[in-house]
């Protein structure tokens, strides 16, 4: 498994952060979301396609890049 690192914009408090770990975490290949409003930075573990990863943060309402 890989641990890669994404910075997101727009996330202000938790429930901004469960919004996208929900929706991250329904990416098939998806083991585990680490996130953390306050930084910006998402952590997802697993064999899951970037784009798909990606694509799952914009459907929460935000925007995402790749930290690499």
């Amino acid at each position: 498994m890989v641990t890669r690192t994404y910075s997101v914009t727009g996330m202000t408090c938790g429930h901004c952060e469960q919004a996208v770990r929900t929706e991250v975490g329904a990416v098939p290949g998806v083991a585990e979301v680490a996130i953390d409003h306050a930084t910006g930075r998402l952590e997802v573990t697993g064999d899951a396609d970037e784009a798909a990863v990606l694509a799952a943060v914009v459907e929460a309402g935000y925007e995402a890049t790749s930290a690499a």
